[in-house]
């Protein structure tokens, strides 16, 4: 599959907004001679001597001064409906905002072009604060390397920076066209006993230090998610790659490091451009606590020409002991006998209510649960195993809905250790951990009665038959390379929760054309919690955390996961010019959690 890309205005006017900071300024391309470094007895041939001229980018006219440049800034901020800034705040760092799935990082792309186009610059240095996030950007240069080609007429030559590999630094600061290294912050943030080889006078690069040869450049920074990148220390750090001017982009900057905004595109304005999927909610609710309550759980409420039924799951006592068992129940049902009178449903556990208005169910006792609703003792285990069920009934409808328009669809797990999904025996072999197990069993019974509902005939159901429950979900965690095992994510920063393992989620990464192929059995992904920025897949349709939840930030990282608008088969994105209106119904994101807070549910659902 090759995805397809659209020009699209609002990509357009943020790379606009960025370029007419600097209106005023020439087109120039500025030559110098590189430091050529130490050479053996001082010789050098002359083919050798050309590779030594340098190309930076040209420094702003005297002309264009500070206050030139705020009255430009101010102009845009006007423009776009944002508050001016009274003064030059960090000099010349601007902020563009942008929800994500809208495009970020190729908006950013586009701007690079435009600036060369307008000005000639043609050095810029991406910094990201995390190995999935840099993994996920060059990907994104890979996908779109031929749709900017066709529009501009060139190519920019782009590489991970690697110290192992310094000739790319060489060929980065004497190559004329456009040129952009991605960097992530803890290659060169660190000094003393941990200096990183980008400070250091190596010997493999002629006795010269990486960071002279990048700042002679005067490179423009791009710092992709700075609220993870920018701590006091890497705020100096960056002024070492002596940048012409520094661009900020992401979803959820801190208030307090808003620099000269010049464009915002904000969640809600998002969502009523069509430009992201709408949300949807299940929230589940533990209502209950003690072993002396009923155990019931509603799954649903099912509407039908007669009167409504309702779907739940509670204890029935059997020859071996007491297990859960799932009912399609109406009213007057009575959970007692029906129980093999298990004495907590004695009282008062006869249907006597089932509302489809509000998709509630109400017992003769007076307990009234909604859909997702679970009251009694619920262990851990058994609430993510409700998790699991609802994500998968969730996905199963979806997939149902769209299979027919070509778009496959995908389910994210996030989980806090990999030891729930993936464990090993004594000889390395590995073997299903509590997740992957349950996540079985849940998929077979609902497979199995979706096959009662639908015809042999149906093609849908063929498609299901051709692939199993063990091959159609897959982890993506790190894998340590003595035992070639997967672990839990190394998180080289404690407060930011970022992962500086390069083996992270490679395969995740690289294949995302892979992934939305049908012919590709994995549907559900598993992850550990590094995925929360950095990676996303236009068909990701559910996202489900199995995890104790963090902050708000890092519940929206998470849902972000899968905001991007769907594709088909086709590499075609299912947006307004190829639905019109219908873009809200095909592209709808469920997010799955436990105890939700309200605060951060009415913020999802006003999407």
């Amino acid at each position: 599959m090759k995805l397809q890309f659209k020009h699209q205005k609002f990509q357009a006017d943020a790379a606009k907004a960025v370029c007419d900071v600097f209106a005023g300024q020439p087109y120039l391309t500025p030559s110098y001679m590189m430091d050529k470094g130490y050479v053996k007895n001082e010789q050098i041939a002359l083919y050798e001597e050309e590779r030594f001229t340098g190309f930076g980018n040209s420094k702003l006219v005297p002309e264009l001064n500070d206050g030139i440049i705020l009255e430009n800034i101010n102009k845009i901020q006007c423009g776009n409906q944002i508050e001016p800034s009274k003064q030059l705040e960090g000099r010349y760092n601007l902020t563009v905002e942008m929800e994500t799935g809208v495009g970020k990082t190729y908006t950013y792309i586009k701007t690079m072009y435009e600036l060369n186009k307008r000005y000639g610059w043609s050095k810029f240095i991406i910094v990201v604060p995390s190995v999935a996030i840099r993994e996920g950007v060059y990907k994104s240069f890979q996908i779109t390397e031929e749709h900017f080609a066709e529009e501009y007429g060139k190519k920019i030559r782009y590489f991970i920076y690697n110290s192992a590999q310094l000739t790319e630094i060489d060929r980065f600061a004497s190559d004329s066209a456009i040129n952009v290294m991605i960097i992530n912050s803890q290659a060169f943030n660190a000094r003393g006993k941990d200096a990183r080889r980008i400070y250091m006078k190596l010997d493999e690069f002629r006795s010269r230090k990486p960071i002279d040869i990048l700042a002679k450049t005067n490179p423009i920074l791009i710092i992709d998610e700075p609220q993870s990148v920018e701590g006091a220390a890497t705020k100096e750090r960056l002024k070492e790659f002596n940048p012409l001017f520094t661009l900020r982009y992401s979803a959820t900057h801190k208030k307090d490091s808003l620099y000269n905004m010049i464009y915002r595109l904000d969640a809600m304005e998002a969502y009523n451009k069509k430009l992201v999927k709408k949300i949807a909610v299940k929230g589940i609710s533990v209502t209950g606590s003690t072993a002396t309550e009923g155990y019931v759980y509603l799954q649903s409420i099912n509407l039908s020409k007669g009167n409504p039924t309702a779907t739940i799951e509670f204890d029935v006592k059997g020859a071996t002991g007491v297990r859960k068992a799932t009912r399609i129940v109406g009213e007057g049902y009575n959970l007692f006998p029906n129980s093999g009178e298990l004495a907590e449903y004695k009282n008062g556990y006869t249907v006597l209510r089932i509302d489809g208005r509000d998709s509630s169910i109400e017992f003769t006792n007076g307990i009234k649960l909604f859909a997702g609703d679970v009251i009694g003792a619920v262990s851990e285990d058994q609430l993510r195993r409700i998790q699991i069920r609802e994500t998968i009934l969730s996905h199963i409808e979806r997939e149902r809905q769209l299979f027919y328009k070509g778009i496959k669809v995908l389910s994210l797990f996030f989980i806090d250790e990999v030891a729930k999904y993936k464990q090993y025996d004594a000889a390395g072999l590995a073997f299903n951990g509590l997740y992957a197990d349950i996540f079985e069993e849940e998929y077979k019974q609902v497979i199995g009665n979706l096959q009662i509902a639908i015809s042999d005939a149906d093609e849908y159901l063929k498609y299901l038959d051709g692939i199993t429950a063990e091959d159609t979900h897959a982890g993506y965690f790190s894998i340590d390379k003595k035992s070639h095992r997967m672990i839990d994510s190394k998180l080289g920063d404690r407060r930011e929760r970022t992962s500086d393992d390069a083996d992270a989620y490679d395969l995740i990464m690289k294949n995302k054309e892979r992934l939305l192929d049908r012919r590709e059995p994995v549907r559900v992904i598993f992850s550990h919690s590094a995925l929360r920025e950095g990676w996303d897949n236009p068909n990701v349709f559910q996202i489900c955390t199995l995890k104790q939840s963090g902050s708000d930030v890092r519940k929206r990282q998470e849902v972000g996961r899968g905001l991007r608008l769907s594709v088909n088969q086709k590499g075609e994105r299912m947006d307004s010019h190829l639905l019109g209106g219908d873009v809200h119904n095909v592209n709808v994101l469920t997010v799955v959690m436990t105890a939700l807070p309200r605060s951060f549910k009415r913020s999802l659902l006003r999407q």
